[in-house]
């Protein structure tokens, strides 16, 4: 005779695990600390890169990805900020400072991580407002770059398939 207790269900269920960060995530995510501090004291990006750097867990991302996001963000700042002009509902100052550095992010890969697709560096982007902006901060986000995207990267915006009707 079989142990009745061997099949029944476990009294809670497994938690569900998320998958390890990759290198890259963490690129954007120590960039987007790196941003919040130039945004919110100024300074330089050496200054904003030092504090980052001394962070748990710097080892673990992508050196090169942040430096390029963190960088090239900083100094391209007024260019990014005329992309995302066009598409936002108020100057970008007047934005959340979390907020204006993922867009700040999300614009930045559009326009020079090409070998990205843009639908990644959407989803990467609002992955980061979901885990540090507000609460609908993501979805702000998402709106705003995909708009974005229609004029950055209009071909590839472009061959996106149509939505499913409902």
């Amino acid at each position: 005779m079989s142990n009745p207790a061997a099949k029944a269900p476990p009294a809670t269920s497994p938690k569900k695990r998320s998958a390890p960060k990759s290198a890259r995530r963490r690129a954007r995510e120590f960039a987007l600390q790196g941003l919040y501090r130039w945004l919110i004291a100024g300074g330089d990006a050496a200054a904003a890169e030092a504090d980052v750097r001394e962070q748990d867990g710097f080892d673990k991302c992508d050196r090169a990805h942040f430096d390029a996001l963190l960088h090239g963000a900083i100094e391209q700042a007024a260019a990014l900020d005329a992309a995302l002009a066009r598409h936002v509902d108020r100057k970008t100052t007047m934005l959340s400072p979390v907020e204006h550095a993922v867009l700040m992010i999300g614009a930045y890969e559009l326009i020079h991580c090409i070998e990205i697709p843009y639908r990644v560096a959407i989803n990467e982007a609002v992955e980061l407002a979901k885990s540090y902006g507000g609460t609908d901060g993501h979805k702000y986000v998402n709106g705003v770059l995909d708009r974005c995207a229609a004029d950055l990267r209009p071909l590839e915006a472009k061959a996106r398939p149509a939505p499913a009707p409902r």
